[in-house]
């Protein structure tokens, strides 16, 4: 089984790539969404959250992420103490997945993490799928989000790998501002190869991809 990681910077198009690789059959680790579990109503992580950050919990019972992001911003250690309590939890969830995943012999899984080269997760992936677009429709995208302001933008900017570093680093670079089409045309073809490396990797045991 081949395990591909996707990243890329905020605004760059990763939950749209999420989704088209789901279109084309692949099993994917959703690294936010188990994060989202973790915080809500009744979540393994709610207790902790709420002792680090009294007065965060909302009428459900959820962590509010909101009141959560205004504890952090601009504070690196509360964000550090944050991330010592789901990560671990997050990277549980992740093991459990990729080993359900081999029982049931799958050919080729994602794992979706926003911050895969910022918290160490190239290690724990075959290959790295990195989506990009120009920095014009980045910011676009990014500042049409609700609540989101010139600051944020800025702050979440420098706790993030540049892009340049990621496409540098990655052994696939997905364009994401030149139309739907295109994205899913070089997904469909990353999709392809791996599946292909599989089954020969199934016999050789070699690698075969490159960069793309």
């Amino acid at each position: 089984m081949i395990v591909l990681g996707l990243t890329g910077s905020i605004g760059m198009g990763k939950s749209t790539a999420a989704a088209m690789l789901r279109r084309l059959g692949v099993r994917l680790f959703d690294a936010d969404a188990v994060v989202h579990e973790l915080l809500g109503p009744g979540g393994e992580a709610v207790e902790a959250v709420e002792a680090l950050f009294p007065g965060v919990r909302d009428e459900t019972g959820a962590i509010d992420r909101r009141l959560v992001g205004q504890r952090v911003f601009g504070d690196p250690a509360a964000l550090r103490r944050l991330e010592a309590i789901l990560h671990p939890l997050v990277r549980r969830a992740e093991t459990r997945f990729v080993g359900q995943a081999r029982a049931r012999r799958e050919s080729l899984v994602v794992l979706d993490i926003p911050l895969l080269y910022e918290t160490g997760a190239p290690d724990r992936v075959d290959y790295v799928l990195v989506v990009s677009a120009p920095a014009r429709v980045q910011r676009e995208r990014v500042m049409r989000r609700p609540g989101m302001t010139e600051s944020r933008f800025a702050s979440i900017l420098r706790a993030q790998m540049p892009d340049r570093e990621k496409r540098r680093r990655a052994d696939f670079v997905v364009p994401t501002g030149l139309g739907r089409g295109l994205t899913f045309r070089r997904l469909r073809r990353v999709v392809a190869g791996l599946r292909h490396e599989n089954a020969i990797r199934g016999k050789t045991g070699r690698r075969q991809c490159g960069k793309s």
